[in-house]
């Protein structure tokens, strides 16, 4: 799998906590989206590490095209 798959058209609204390590899925396979739940295993890809300084609600990426990762960039409007 050369380029990650497409889970989803739009960002999910996840409250996040100052601090607090979470874990993306870049591949797009997990069923724990938009987390990683180690379905990239045996892939090229890897989960990426993301600690916000602040406790938010952050809007994360489903397209797994986003260039501002884990964070939607809106890069999914032109996924259509």
């Amino acid at each position: 799998m050369d380029s990650p798959k497409v889970a989803g058209t739009t960002p999910i609204g996840v409250d996040l906590e100052a601090g607090k390590t979470v874990y993306w899925c870049s591949c797009g396979l997990s069923k724990k989206q938009p987390f990683c739940d180690g379905s990239h295993q045996g892939s090229t890809f890897t989960p990426t590490a993301y600690t916000p300084t602040e406790s938010k609600k952050a809007y994360l990426c489903t397209c797994k095209h986003t260039q501002n990762a884990p964070l939607c960039d809106g890069r999914h409007n032109t996924l259509r």
